[in-house]
């Protein structure tokens, strides 16, 4: 495979569809990534919608469909699945949340689940689903990633959600002059009112860059460690174009050698995300005095 072949083969499968307001004032898909760019902010990148949303739904019906066959008898093989996993995540929850919220086990369990979804498209080979999109669409050239969590916009999306209860319960437990109390008040303090006052800008400086920090560590390095691996594996994927029967070869045990060592990458992004999402709301629930 030729250089700018190689090139123009990693950049295809980088780019997302995007749909948006094109440079002709209408609304469509871009073709290029310099289109997807000049859409701006409220351009939509379609496959990461479209993949998030179909895994979710299929969390969800799983899951409906393991508690609808249910019994107190002999557990089928779905139902010990679901319930050895449900029992994992609450032990996570009771390890590590301290106060009482009973949306925190819940939201754990769908975090964990629908990322780790998520992140397994990753496994499928990198060709297969953007093919069958072209096929469907019947255009060729069609971009079309899967794996929604190498894009940024998803993962600062989630993140961003869990931002938001963060805030919202800093507020309802902590009252929301403890919440502005905890931004100004920390770590520096002095029993001296004029001294405090002076370290109020250092503290909430400090502080300010501490809770902002926390969503955007959670979306990038999700989207950080999903990116890399899905990188490796389009390069794989160029080894294969070469011309060259060993390269081919080699390709091949390097893409199952990487495939099986990505599975732990998928399912520890999984439970990072889920465990920095429990801690960062048990931290919340904290009152300080």
């Amino acid at each position: 495979m030729a250089a700018e072949t190689a090139s123009g083969y990693i950049q295809h499968h980088l780019q997302n569809l995007t749909f948006g307001q094109l440079p002709t004032g209408g609304w469509g898909f871009a073709h290029t990534a310099a289109e997807a760019k000049a859409m701006g902010f409220w351009a939509f990148h379609v496959d990461t919608l479209g993949w998030s949303v179909a895994l979710g739904l299929i969390f969800v019906l799983i899951f409906r469909m393991a508690a609808k066959k249910a019994t107190s008898g002999q557990p089928g093989a779905l139902q010990n699945f679901v319930e050895v996993l449900i029992e994992f995540v609450d032990g996570s929850v009771k390890d590590t949340f301290h106060g009482r919220n009973p949306l925190i086990a819940p939201l754990a369990l769908t975090i964990f689940v629908w990322v780790f979804l998520m992140n397994a498209i990753d496994l499928v080979p990198v060709d297969w689903i953007p093919k069958l999109a072209a096929m469907i669409s019947g255009d060729h050239h069609l971009v079309f990633r899967a794996v929604a969590t190498t894009d940024p916009n998803a993962t600062l999306g989630m993140s961003l959600s869990v931002f938001a209860l963060i805030i919202f319960y800093s507020i309802k437990v902590k009252g929301i002059g403890g919440f502005i109390g905890e931004l100004t008040l920390h770590p520096f303090g002095s029993k001296n009112i004029f001294l405090q006052a002076l370290l109020i800008p250092v503290n909430f400086l400090l502080e300010f860059v501490t809770l902002v920090a926390k969503p955007i560590s959670l979306a990038l390095r999700l989207f950080g460690n999903m990116y890399a691996g899905e990188l490796v594996f389009i390069l794989i994927a160029v080894m294969f174009g070469s011309g060259l029967l060993w390269l081919s070869g080699l390709g091949v045990v390097l893409q199952w050698a990487w495939a099986v060592f990505h599975i732990l990458i998928i399912t520890l992004q999984a439970f990072i995300f889920m465990m920095l999402s429990i801690v960062y709301l048990s931290m919340a629930h904290e009152e300080n005095h």
